[in-house]
């Protein structure tokens, strides 16, 4: 007896770890939530003030009808292909193995990006807070805590990820309620004051309107990290869809709830420029006073944490699927921690990357002008609108051109949503397309270089099914 239960423990252990199905759908909604932030257009409210000439509502709902286009077709990918390697493992199966790794590695510049740049804005954040301590010192310890984290399993980071997202919705609640005594408080309205923020005939242009959608997007970011857990969620087919249409339209109503009140307030006129970045602050100190003003500002410190986690989780898995693939060095990027069931390597990578990448952008930007984070964030969205044109272009393959039995629902919604995120995309300032191109060209360097020309198999795709 003895001996076959020593047996049959030194099977088990001698077998391949794997990714743990323990994620339930609000788990998923969750995670998502803080990946995108319950706060997300607080940081961009001035920027898209500025453009929409005040009509920051309209463009948000504008932004979600669009992200919601794209989170149907990766949450219909999802069910087709329930892989931890997302946009990779779809472009990849539906059109040809190069396209995917083209469109992975176009993910991974966008999924190691937002950690750091999340890491550079903690690091800012908590210099206010406590100033004794240099940048490059909260960096580090910014980018060793959430490491930490991350390699703890994926349950201690859905825990985590749910305190954080309690966190920051009570503070909106407590800016909302602020907002409604503050007007409950005021004498006069006037005309038009309930419905300016959706259209103010004084000041809506659809140049304007356009310009302000095109930077509202970025209220939706992040909502495709959802689809890189698929391994790790019960009953992948169906909650990795719900959860990520789920996500968009969340944080599209609590996004619009957020400038629909702050319009309220400070109405249609322009932030100067020095007050851009902080304008959502501005008008909390207005309603609400410092005391406001300091838990807002705290609050956004949580909210970049919160995102930084997350980003890096996604990221982790992402690689994880791709070194799988062999796309990256499968002994490295392809295994998993056997306690935690952790791409641990991954994790570690990351953490490093965000933590020598904030440093060195600071460093230069500090000589150039600007910072580690306004560089970073003009790169993100580069690779993000690539894998979300890849994985439009890949539900319109399987469920329409592929399928045994086409509907329009099929055809329109993967189309309007590949020509949506492609306009996007074409818009994006100078910078991130420099960038942008120079992380591709190594990638398809990368790829040469590993098969001798293109000569030999580039990528394999596994998952579970």
């Amino acid at each position: 007896m003895a001996k076959a239960q020593q047996h049959s423990e030194s099977v088990i252990s001698t077998e391949p770890a794997r990714l743990v199905r323990s994620l339930k759908l609000w788990n998923l909604i969750v995670i998502g939530m803080v990946i995108i932030q319950p706060t997300a257009p607080m940081g961009i409210y001035g920027v898209i003030s500025n453009k929409a000439m005040g009509h920051v509502v309209t463009t948000i709902l504008l932004a979600m009808v669009a992200m919601l286009l794209t989170a149907i077709s990766y949450g219909k990918m999802a069910a087709a292909y329930p892989s931890a390697g997302s946009a990779y493992t779809y472009v990849g199966q539906e059109t040809h193995p190069s396209l995917g790794y083209i469109t992975g590695w176009s993910m991974v510049m966008d999924y190691i990006l937002n950690p750091l740049i999340c890491v550079a804005f903690c690091a800012k954040a908590a210099m206010n807070i406590v100033p004794g301590l240099s940048y490059y010192w909260w960096v580090l310890i910014f980018a060793a805590f959430f490491t930490w984290v991350n390699l703890r399993g994926i349950k201690t980071s859905a825990r985590i990820n749910e305190t954080l997202c309690l966190g920051m919705t009570i503070v909106v609640v407590i800016f909302l309620a602020a907002v409604a005594r503050f007007v409950w408080g005021m004498h006069a309205y006037g005309p038009g004051y309930f419905t300016h923020p959706f259209y103010d005939p004084a000041t809506f242009h659809p140049s304007s309107i356009f310009a302000g959608t095109s930077v509202a997007v970025l209220t939706y970011i992040g909502f495709d990290g959802i689809s890189t857990l698929s391994e790790e969620v019960e009953n992948p087919r169906r909650n990795v869809l719900l959860a990520t249409v789920l996500v968009c339209l969340i944080a599209g109503v609590l996004s619009s709830l957020e400038v629909y009140a702050a319009q309220l307030v400070w109405g249609s006129k322009p932030f100067p420029s020095g007050q851009v970045e902080s304008a959502f602050a501005i008008i909390a100190r207005q309603v609400g006073g410092t005391i406001l003003f300091q838990v807002l500002n705290f609050t956004l410190l949580i909210a970049n944490a919160g995102s930084a986690l997350g980003a890096q989780l996604a990221a982790g898995r992402l690689l994880y699927g791709m070194g799988r693939g062999n796309a990256l060095p499968k002994k490295f990027f392809g295994v998993l921690d056997t306690v935690n069931h952790v791409p641990r390597n991954n994790m570690i990578a990351i953490g490093i990357f965000a933590f020598a990448g904030a440093s060195t952008l600071e460093y230069f930007a500090n000589r150039l002008g600007g910072g580690a984070y306004e560089i970073g964030a003009q790169a993100v969205n580069f690779g993000a609108f690539i894998a979300f044109m890849g994985v439009n272009a890949a539900a319109f393959i399987r469920y329409w051109l592929h399928a045994q039995r086409r509907t329009w629902f099929n055809f329109l919604l993967p189309s309007l949503g590949f020509i949506v995120c492609a306009f996007i995309w074409l818009h994006l300032s100078g910078t991130a397309l420099i960038l942008g191109s120079i992380w591709m060209l190594a990638g398809i360097l990368y790829g040469a270089v590993r098969t001798k020309g293109f000569r030999s198999e580039l990528v394999r795709f596994e998952g579970a099914e």
